[in-house]
């Protein structure tokens, strides 16, 4: 009995591999280098702690509960790096309650919590992963950054990491805005990377060529639809659309015409129908909830099941108190990821300052994290 693989039309066929230990059965993805996805086997995951001189401050009991929960589910199973400028606060904080023997921690100065954005885009680069530190400036230069921007440098040259280093502070990229499935597509948004205070000098084609040309990428899914009220990021696609394995796409989808969202989501879903892959299929769409209004006074908070988080054993996603949707987004992940375990994390601390669990973590590769 043989086994056929088919490859994406373009690429030459030393241009992938294939992966047998994958959970999710034989797949293919590109030889290095290449933007690995976020199923790719992991070393670790960044959280930058929260801390008094974060905006934080005034809600730093809650906020720390739910870090420590995510740590809690983190550690469990692989390593975890947690950045802070008081490592014994935060050792004092969680270690009755975390598996300490997996965290590993390094003490720097910060700004705010959201590691996705702050944090290095790792490509398996040969037997070296390299790490691609891409400028941070607060989502447009909204909110204060210097402190968050030189967290990767620092840790590196701390080695901290076992990989290269590769200076892309001359481009504004979060990694909350790309989503890769180590096969050669990246999806994004184009209200997020054609924002203001970002990049500019650059156009739409001046920018693609850019990340095909630094990421390896052959094709680039950009999503023109498609906000969260009280998002600050312009949209980042961690918050509306997804990549998952096998040519899968999870997604937010509104059913309440009466919702703000309704309209413009219904676009996106329309969008995301027309999307193909490299081989010229269509995807596999799971739709997941909205997720109910949730209000901080008179504000709309950016609730999403769309940020989620993979691991190498389990899905970790945000629930809201709401328990009809938090068990459909759960049902929906199970679908996406099949094999792994599903872990619902209460979040409602976090999208008091318009972020959720994606948003405040970072993966990195096998190998990686020391």
């Amino acid at each position: 009995m043989g086994i056929l693989v088919s490859l994406p039309k373009s690429g030459d066929e030393n241009d992938f591999q294939i992966d047998w230990s994958n959970p999710f059965g034989a797949q293919v993805e590109m030889r290095a280098p290449f933007l690995p996805s976020e199923w790719h086997e992991q070393s670790g995951i960044q959280l930058t702690w929260p801390h008094a001189g974060t905006d934080w401050a005034h809600m730093l009991k809650e906020v720390q509960e739910c870090f420590t929960a995510i740590a809690r589910e983190i550690a469990k199973s692989e390593l975890l790096f947690i950045v802070a400028p008081d490592i014994e606060a935060v050792k004092t904080q969680i270690s009755s309650r975390v598996n300490m023997e997996n965290v590993r921690f390094f003490e720097c100065e910060t700004n705010d919590t959201w590691a996705r954005d702050h944090g290095a885009i790792t490509m398996i680069d040969g037997t070296t992963p390299r790490l691609l530190d891409f400028c941070f400036n607060g989502w447009g230069q909204k909110f204060a950054s210097g402190l968050d921007n030189q967290i990767t440098r620092k840790a590196y040259e701390a080695k901290c990491f076992n990989a290269d280093y590769d200076n892309r502070l001359d481009f504004v990229l979060e990694g909350g805005s790309i989503e890769s499935d180590g096969l050669g597509t990246l999806l994004t948004t184009s209200t997020c990377l054609l924002a203001p205070n970002r990049n500019d000098k650059m156009n739409r084609v001046e920018i693609e060529e850019y990340l095909r040309s630094v990421f390896h990428i052959q094709q680039v899914l950009w999503l023109d639809h498609g906000y969260l009220a009280g998002d600050d990021t312009d949209s980042h696609v961690d918050t509306l659309a997804r990549l998952c394995p096998n040519n899968t796409i999870a997604y937010v989808k509104c059913t309440d015409p009466d919702d703000e969202h309704f309209e413009e989501l219904q676009k996106m879903e329309e969008q995301l129908l027309t999307f193909r892959t490299l081989k010229g299929e269509p995807y596999r769409l799971l739709p997941l909830p909205m997720a109910d209004c949730i209000k901080d006074n008179t504000e709309r908070l950016p609730a999403t099941y769309a940020n989620f988080l993979i691991t190498n054993k389990t899905v970790l996603y945000p629930t809201y108190n709401q328990p009809k949707n938090d068990a459909k987004a759960a049902e929906v992940l199970a679908e996406a990821f099949p094999g792994k375990e599903i872990a619902g994390i209460d979040c409602r601390a976090l999208i008091k300052q318009h972020g959720s669990l994606h948003c405040v973590t970072m993966q990195y590769p096998v190998g990686v994290i020391k």
